[in-house]
């Protein structure tokens, strides 16, 4: 393949995914759902004025040109939702991660992404095709690779992105949970104790507590409130926690002896840990130490002695 039919099949492809997108967009080719058909009748009982609605969010980066692709984006997410790629479980994926996302915004990300490896696959195809280099398998298994790779590497980001936070949280409780158990020792109640935290405190772990104060002002009790805090982590320090202060609020036992403990607890365990990571980087120490440093000394020792011995010769 030559550059001039590379280029015109590349062109060619331009030109019918823009005719085939105009189609799709004409109103014959979409069919209306039930929401769109019952608009007119019910349009005069929004009392909602205008002003008040809320500016809806975008879901790619993209602007003007998501008002083209959104119908086409919102078909291929309507269309994956029904094969339910684990919505729950994305949900608390989210939650964890401190995101205000839903799984539909994320799974648009995917895609998004998918589409980026996409087109990236399909450039490099097209200059590999201009150098004369082409080659159809090696193509397509690099656009397949390239979009799938696309797609799971945005999942493997959230994954980071919760590990990250975690460590913060982790990293933020011991001394939450002293101030904590100072406010109770000073006579707060538990509420009063989480609202001075979330006051005086910033961080991951100090939001999470203001999640769980904002639960309890709307009218929830505070052992629900700390239970759903505690399902949205799976920190096993955290989970204790919870589970120490909602036996302490509803037994009444001393609720300040139960944090301090927690956060004892939190920094023996960080110091065990700290611990066996150095022990793991000593041992991984000893490999350049062994082929790389211990070779070169054998050589600055042996070799004076072989060279007085050639000399000798």
């Amino acid at each position: 393949m030559n550059t001039l039919t590379a280029m015109a099949v590349f062109f060619g492809l331009l030109l019918g995914s823009g005719l085939w997108l105009v189609l799709v967009r004409m109103p014959f080719m979409r069919a209306t759902p039930f929401t769109e058909r019952i608009e007119p009748q019910l349009r005069s009982h929004n009392l909602e004025s205008t002003l008040l609605r809320t500016a809806g969010h975008n879901i790619t980066p993209f602007g003007p040109l998501e008002r083209i692709l959104r119908p086409l984006v919102e078909d291929g997410l309507h269309s994956l939702a029904k094969f339910n790629f684990g919505t729950t479980a994305l949900t608390k994926r989210l939650a964890q991660a401190g995101s205000g996302k839903t799984a539909l915004d994320f799974r648009a990300e995917q895609l998004l992404w998918a589409a980026i490896g996409f087109v990236l696959a399909v450039v490099l195809a097209f200059f590999n095709a201009t150098a004369g280099r082409f080659n159809l398998v090696l193509a397509l298994v690099s656009v397949v690779g390239a979009t799938l790779g696309g797609f799971l590497f945005r999942d493997y980001m959230l994954g980071v992105q919760i590990t990250r936070r975690e460590r913060r949280m982790l990293a933020e409780f011991p001394s939450l949970a002293e101030l904590m158990a100072l406010a109770v020792g000073a006579g707060e109640s538990a509420i009063g104790a989480l609202d001075r935290v979330c006051r005086t405190a910033n961080g991951e772990l100090a939001k999470e507590f203001g999640l769980v104060l904002a639960a309890t002002r709307a009218g929830k009790p505070l052992a629900e409130a700390l239970q759903e805090f505690s399902a949205r982590t799976e920190l096993g320090a955290l989970v204790r926690f919870v589970d120490g202060m909602v036996v302490a609020v509803e037994r009444g036992t001393p609720l300040a002896d139960v944090l301090r403990a927690q956060a004892s607890d939190v920094r023996d365990t960080a110091k065990r840990e700290l611990m066996e990571s150095a022990g793991r980087k000593e041992i991984g120490m000893m490999v350049p130490l062994v082929f790389g440093v211990l070779p070169l000394t054998v050589v600055f020792a042996v070799y004076p002695g072989v060279a007085a011995l050639n000399l000798g010769f």
